[in-house]
């Protein structure tokens, strides 16, 4: 997970990427497109807050505001600090993924081998935008609570593998 991370910014580093895959993982569970959302049908855009724990020893928790576009097979994630700060971007297409975080960008074949990478585990982006849409989705490992999509929240958890975490995602209104 950290082979291309070295240096005294290496927990600085792994702190922003574990950002962009939280975001990437928890806007997934956001929310339905509908009018008072924060989702933009005419770009296919979400917007909102997210909070992720990751039940490790010790436990490591992060929060970002985001915003994620377009769909699985071609978009961007970005994840901005509370300040405004851009910590990472990820951006998509076929053939290729980048994961920009200040000066520095890595490549990958697919947005699938870069969340892989970056986690050490498959991420189901697919799934992700049918949760943005509001179309159940079953995903091996995870449990997703839909309940309070009409208030724009929502809550997903990682069972498997372990690690366990808890994502939440708050969207703009």
């Amino acid at each position: 997970m950290t082979a291309w991370l070295s240096g005294t910014g290496r927990r600085a580093a792994l702190h922003r990427v574990s950002l962009a895959i939280a975001a990437l993982l928890i806007a997934g569970c956001a929310t339905s497109p509908r009018a008072g959302t924060g989702f933009d049908a005419q770009t296919e855009q979400w917007r909102g807050r997210l909070a992720l724990r990751v039940e490790s020893e010790p436990p490591q928790s992060f929060s970002a505001a985001f915003a994620l576009s377009g769909n699985p097979r071609a978009g961007e994630l970005t994840l901005t600090s509370p300040i405004g700060s851009t910590l990472a971007v990820m951006q998509w297409q076929p053939g290729e993924a980048l994961l920009r975080q200040g000066e520095q960008t890595r490549r990958y074949d697919s947005i699938d081998e870069l969340a892989q990478e970056v986690t050490g585990t498959p991420l189901p982006v697919l799934a992700l935008f049918g949760w943005l849409r509001g179309e159940p989705q079953s995903v091996p490992g995870w449990q997703s609570d839909l309940s309070r999509l009409p208030d724009g929240r929502l809550s997903a958890r990682r069972l498997m593998p372990l690690p366990t975490a808890e994502l939440r995602v708050v969207l703009d209104r």
